[in-house]
């Protein structure tokens, strides 16, 4: 009996990464097409009062440490975008400055399959309540970290910078003892 030569499996087409689907289309970073975003950096003291800790979670659809985002949100300043945020993705209320604390750029895979472009502004928020019932939970993961774990944990170089370097604008608030 003559011996069969095996099949040769084909591999399956490798995704393209969101970078090399850009570079595709370069035009997109030139004309003006950056899309707004708001996120809420949310902190709160660390327990023994040294330095504070950062509330990263996980976006839906890759699993990678974020902070929460979103799109504008129509009748709602940019704080309070940011703020609502907050508690639909992570189940967190604070104290939300009005002024941004930082901005950073990055690259969103549209639900169509395009990537664009994204500048999100960031806004301070001083964790004061914390539900385990909210919208998305159960589909992120939400986890309280140092700074510099933070900054080590998220993918994109402008949140790494800011989270690194991240300390609390105005007056520390005392905090009555509860962990949150």
């Amino acid at each position: 009996m003559k011996p069969t030569k095996k099949s040769r499996k084909t591999r399956p087409a490798r995704a393209l990464t969101l970078l090399q689907q850009l570079a595709a289309v370069p035009e997109k970073l030139f004309t003006g097409a950056f899309r707004q975003q708001y996120a809420a950096l949310c902190f709160r003291h660390a327990d023994n009062g040294e330095g504070v800790e950062i509330l990263l979670v996980t976006s839906r659809t890759s699993g990678r440490w974020i902070i929460p985002r979103g799109w504008p949100m129509k009748r709602k300043k940019p704080h309070e975008a940011a703020a609502i945020e907050a508690w639909e993705e992570a189940g967190v209320r604070g104290r939300v400055k009005k002024n941004a604390v930082g901005r950073y750029t990055y690259l969103k895979m549209l639900d169509n399959g395009d990537v664009v472009p994204c500048m999100v502004d960031v806004f301070q928020i001083e964790v004061t309540d914390a539900e385990t019932s909210f919208k998305e939970r159960g589909e992120r993961l939400l986890e309280w970290v140092r700074p510099d774990e933070a900054a080590r944990r998220v993918r994109d170089i402008e949140l790494k910078s800011l989270l690194v370097d991240f300390r609390p604008k105005g007056k520390k608030k005392r905090q009555s003892g509860v962990k949150l």
